[in-house]
């Protein structure tokens, strides 16, 4: 009864936000039913990779949940790239890394902690995560420190962010290999200590069609949503780079959110972690370089050079998570460290 009551929210909420978006009704309440929607759609997406996860295991059920989710972000990314506006690409990239490294990994922790005393998940993949954040960290603060050179031209500056992007893609995508193929065994799920294992809801043909399927209604909702960013902004006085590091990131991490903290409660970190560092590290090193690679095919290259600011936020963040997340075990309190170096870049990014 309980799931047919959510599914009849979700199927209320969605096509009233698409009627809203169609029918051009006032931007504010486009944007106060958008929001409520992407809540039930993220909801819908966090049970479809849940029961994803059961059959594929926590690491590749948080990887896919992690890359459905972020899908939506690159969308969006695309078409702001597309009309050229890199400033809020950025901004919205800065977002999402310390949207997932503070609060959806933060929420996780201390919702998760609150219930479980102490949860641990493979060491392993904690080791390997926190260096690959390192990576990425260094990948975008490099060019950001050698283009102040004199010696830089606008094309050189084009030349470095194309070679960087195409080593963080290549750094990626044999991280798939090594932690999906040939160290699968070395970085296996930790088996959950209480023995108990739900059976899924769902077959495994119906989990992975919802799955899809709730992607696609993400990706909808987050665009529609998306559209209205600009009146809201002007109307509650709200900076480009606030909107596009907290407003427009929040938004398109709200699927992560979601699952996270659902798999967390249910003593699921691995996964949890899996969904909030990995989506992290999926955007700096995969969806940050196509964006890039995507701009020079539009024929107006967008470069990776971020601004101290937002360097700042990312390496900040990316410090306490790798601190927190080294050890494979976690606590609620450090949960609440984790939002609440969130809640101060919030503060300042809000005041710039």
């Amino acid at each position: 009864m309980r799931r047919k009551i959510f599914f009849a929210a979700l199927a209320t909420a969605f096509a009233l936000s698409a009627a809203a978006h169609y029918l051009h009704w006032n931007m504010t309440m486009q944007f106060a039913i958008s929001a409520i929607a992407i809540l039930f759609v993220a909801g819908f997406l966090g049970q479809a990779t849940e029961s994803v996860a059961h059959y594929a295991g926590q690491r590749l059920g948080g990887f896919l949940n992690a890359t459905f989710g972020n899908a939506a972000e690159l969308i969006i990314a695309l078409f702001l790239v597309k009309e050229g506006l890199f400033d809020m690409v950025k901004a919205s990239l800065t977002g999402a890394i310390i949207g997932n490294l503070l609060l959806v990994l933060g929420l996780s922790l201390l919702l998760g902690g609150i219930k479980y005393k102490q949860q641990h998940y493979n060491v392993e993949v904690a080791g390997h995560n926190a260096t690959l954040m390192i990576m990425a960290v260094i990948g975008l603060f490099v060019p950001a420190v050698f283009v102040t050179s004199e010696q830089f031209s606008l094309q050189k500056d084009q030349q470095l962010s194309l070679a960087v992007a195409a080593i963080l893609l290549v750094s990626y995508l044999l991280w798939l290999v090594f932690s999906m193929i040939t160290h699968k065994d070395l970085l296996a799920d930790e088996q959950d200590p209480s023995g108990h294992h739900e059976s899924p809801v769902w077959s495994k043909r119906t989990s992975i069609l919802f799955l899809v399927l709730a992607t696609v209604m993400v990706a909808f909702v987050s665009e529609w949503l998306v559209g209205t960013l600009d009146a809201f902004a002007a109307r509650f006085g709200l900076s480009e780079l606030f909107i596009g590091a907290f407003v427009i990131a929040i938004i398109g991490n709200a699927a992560e959110h979601s699952a996270a903290v659902m798999l967390a409660m249910k003593n699921k970190i691995g996964a949890a972690v899996e969904i909030a560092i990995g989506s992290s590290l999926q955007i700096a090193l995969f969806v940050a370089p196509v964006l890039i690679f995507a701009s020079w095919m539009f024929g107006h290259t967008m470069d990776i050079i971020f601004t101290p600011i937002e360097l700042t936020a990312i390496a900040v963040s990316v410090f306490i998570a790798t601190s927190i997340s080294r050890d494979g075990s976690t606590n609620w309190y450090e949960g609440v460290l984790l939002l609440m170096v969130y809640s101060i870049l919030g503060i300042a990014f809000y005041l710039v």
